[in-house]
Formats: C-alpha cells, structure tokens, sequence
C-alpha cells in the first residue's frame, strides 16, 4: 500500500479522487488487465508518484470493473489517463508515453517541491552569508526542533555571527546522532573564550623562532579569534621544526583544530590543505 497511488472504484471515487483533488492534483489511470501498453504505463506512473511524494496522488481505476466511471470520462482507449483539479479534468492523454513526457505533463500541475531549507542554508553559509544561513534555519528548527544537523548548522552560523551565547545555548542539549560534530562547537566555544591578544606570543617568537610552547599557544589563541588559517600555519610550523617536540604536541595540536575547524563545512577545503601538508612533513 502507498499513500500516494492506490485503486478506486465507483464506490470511492468522489471521496478520494473528485475531492481529494480540490487540495492536490490528481492523476487517473484507466487500465485493464488485458491491455500490454497499460502494463508498462502504471508502474511507471506509480514510480513517479513515490519520488513526487504527494505532489500529485495517482488513482488507478480498473476499466472493465467500473464501466459507469469510464463512461463518465469518455474514456475509448485504454490507457487513458486524466488530470483532475480542483474537482474537474484539466487534461489528458492516450497510451504509453515516455518518462521525460510524462514527467513535464505532471509538473505543468504538480506544485514545485518543497525548499529544502537545510541545502538552501548551506550554499548561504558557503557563501559567506551567515546572516541569510541563520534566517533560512530558524524556521525549519521550529517544525523540526530535535534535527541535530540542522541545529549544529544554526550553531555554526551564530558563531561566524559573533553570538557566542546563542550557541552556547543550543549546544547545552544532548546530541546523540551528531555528538562528535557537537563535542568540536563546545571546544571551538572554549577556545573562543579563552583567547587572548596575540601581540604577547608574537613577541615571545619574534625573540626565540624555536618557542614551540608559544607557537603552539599562538595556533590556539588565533583559532580562538577565528583566524583559522593562520591558527594551521602556526601549529604547522611547529612540526616543520621540531616533529617530536613534546612528544608531538604540534601534530596532536593540529588534529584538535582539525576536528574544531571542520565542523563548520565551509573550512573543508582549508582543513584538507592542511591535512596534506601535515602528512607530507611526517611521510
């Protein structure tokens, strides 16, 4: 059984198909068993009725077991296939037709899908625009409030925002589905937090090149400041000096920002650039 194509008769057809059609276009198919371009037309029919999902409802009407219905619509030549709106047949057509045929004589009825707002939002944020990300999520959490990605997406934006509290906010719930992509924002949140003025460190290796210590705090406190690119290059350089320093804190350093910065979709190609670079120096 589907909930988008299913057989009718005489007895239910006003119910289901006349006035299901004053809220969604209908589509009628007139078969028989007997008839070969039916066989191939109603699977066809009922294919695209799933991947429409109830942009339009396919009712399947047996011919020869409902004379009085066929009749009604003039039907002389099986297959026949009818589109109702609003109660009324729009129009129609005869036999077996192509898939690309089919599909645009349904769109011209069919009500465009549905946005997806969760992709919308991505191609915003994947083009800087934060703002307009955060505007397209916040009324899609509002029908689907437990969607951990989409939440983690909105968590994403207000911290590109500068709206650390809000995000905070919305990280205090449990994630179970996305619980590493969480765990990242809270670290990211902590860094954030904990950020200094980078001008002391940058001294510090201004007056010693090999302060590992201090290059290492330096890659933190800038990704803290959302200097993403020059927190890698930083954590990076350490490696480049001295891979074993601190039992290669610069390599773990690095994974740390790795999994911090690539919660956030958008940092995909910078953190497989570094990634790169950090297998090249250790390879």
């Amino acid at each position: 059984m589907s909930d988008f194509h299913f057989d009718v008769s005489m007895q239910d057809f006003e119910a289901r198909a006349l006035q299901a059609s004053l809220k969604t276009p209908v589509l009628v198919d007139f078969w028989a068993e007997w008839c070969a371009p039916c066989k191939t037309l109603k699977p066809l029919l009922e294919k695209l009725a799933e991947e429409y999902q109830g942009r339009f409802l396919l009712v399947k009407v047996n011919a020869d077991e409902n004379p009085e219905l066929s009749g009604y619509f003039g039907v002389r030549s099986l297959p026949t296939v009818v589109m109702l709106v609003e109660g009324q047949p729009k129009d129609g057509f005869v036999g077996a037709r192509p898939e690309a045929e089919i599909r645009a004589f349904i769109d011209r009825f069919a009500p465009p899908p549905p946005v997806d707002a969760r992709l919308e939002a991505a191609k915003q944020a994947e083009a800087g625009d934060w703002q307009g990300a955060y505007a397209l999520l916040q009324p899609f959490l509002v029908e689907h409030p437990q969607d951990e990605a989409a939440l983690l997406d909105a968590v994403a934006a207000l911290m590109e925002l500068g709206r650390a509290e809000e995000a905070e906010s919305l990280l205090a719930r449990e994630f179970t589905q996305e619980a590493e992509r969480a765990q990242a924002f809270r670290a990211r949140l902590a860094l954030a937090r904990t950020a200094a003025d980078a001008a002391p460190l940058l001294e510090k290796l201004a007056a010693n090149p090999d302060d590992h210590a201090a290059r290492l705090e330096l890659a933190k406190t800038f990704a803290g400041q959302g200097r993403y690119a020059e927190a890698l290059e930083a954590a990076l350089e350490v490696v480049r000096r001295d891979r074993h320093f601190d039992d290669a804190a610069g390599r773990r350093v690095l994974l740390e920002l790795f999994a911090i910065i690539g919660a956030t979709e958008c940092y995909d190609d910078l953190v497989r650039q570094y990634r790169r670079a950090l297998a090249a120096l250790l390879n």
